[in-house]
């Protein structure tokens, strides 16, 4: 089984949410530490944003953010949302099947029991695992590189324990 590049870039877009505990992160910003076209990551928003998964702030200083706590989403979830079709087989889609066997054959079973270890597995690992297991996650999709949006200078200030001017 293969899971989607949609599925594998919607799990890096919540993990950069929950990396970037809890303030909004633009897609323009998401995009760039990933390689990849923004218009490839709004598409993959939509059934996040669907699902409660993510949510959006419009405005000028938009972005999006969890729409729950990283340790509340299960790679399940995720997996669920984003991935059109969980078949491993043809006999997997009875109303297709050609198999003359198919209702005489353990395959469809085992399969089935197959997906279901890895749905199983899927559920007991969360967002907030995988953020967890690197310490260095920040520095790696370039967080702590990324200017302030209109912060005024007494809150820098503030946030540094400086005076200000």
């Amino acid at each position: 089984m293969r899971l989607t590049r949609q599925t594998n870039y919607a799990i890096r877009i919540l993990m950069y949410c929950a990396t970037n505990d809890g303030k909004l992160s633009r897609i323009p910003e998401i995009a760039a530490a990933y390689t990849v076209s923004e218009l490839f990551l709004f598409k993959i928003l939509q059934p996040l944003v669907e699902n409660g998964l993510v949510e959006t702030v419009r405005g000028r200083n938009g972005g999006v953010r969890l729409g729950r706590p990283a340790e509340k989403i299960t790679l399940f979830d995720v997996v669920r949302v984003t991935e059109d079709n969980f078949s491993m087989a043809e006999c997997f889609d009875n109303d297709t099947a050609d198999c003359p066997l198919i209702d005489s054959c353990g395959l469809n079973a085992a399969l089935r029991e197959a997906l279901g270890a890895f749905f199983a597995v899927l559920e007991r690992h969360t967002i907030a695992d995988l953020v967890a297991a690197r310490p260095n996650m920040r520095e790696a999709l370039g967080i702590d590189d990324l200017a302030p949006r209109n912060v005024s200078p007494r809150k820098v200030a503030a946030q540094h324990n400086v005076p200000a001017a």
